[in-house]
C-alpha cells in the first residue's frame, strides 16, 4: 500500500514537471537553434541538433522531478 502511495506521489510530481519541462525544452530549442544556425549553411543540421537539445532538456527536468518526488515522499513519510 505504501509503495502505491509513493508511486502516485511520484506521478503527481511527474505531472507537475511536464509543464516546466515543456518550457525548458522550448527555450533549449530556441537558444540552440539560434546559435547553431549561425554556424551552418544548411538549416537541417541546426534543427536536428536543437531538437536533440530540447528532448534532452525535457527528460532532464522530468528525471529531476521523479527524483524530487521520491525524496520528498520518503522525507514526509517518516
Amino acid at each position: 500500500m505504501k509503495l502505491l502511495e509513493s508511486m502516485s506521489n511520484i506521478l503527481l510530481f511527474l505531472g507537475f514537471a511536464s509543464i516546466p519541462g515543456f518550457f525548458a525544452s522550448l527555450i533549449a530549442f530556441i537558444i540552440t537553434y539560434d546559435e547553431y544556425s549561425k554556424h551552418y549553411v544548411d538549416k537541417k543540421m541546426p534543427f536536428r541538433l536543437a531538437l536533440e537539445a530540447a528532448i534532452f532538456a525535457f527528460f532532464v527536468v522530468l528525471l529531476l522531478a521523479i527524483i524530487t518526488g521520491f525524496v520528498l515522499t520518503k522525507a514526509y513519510s517518516s
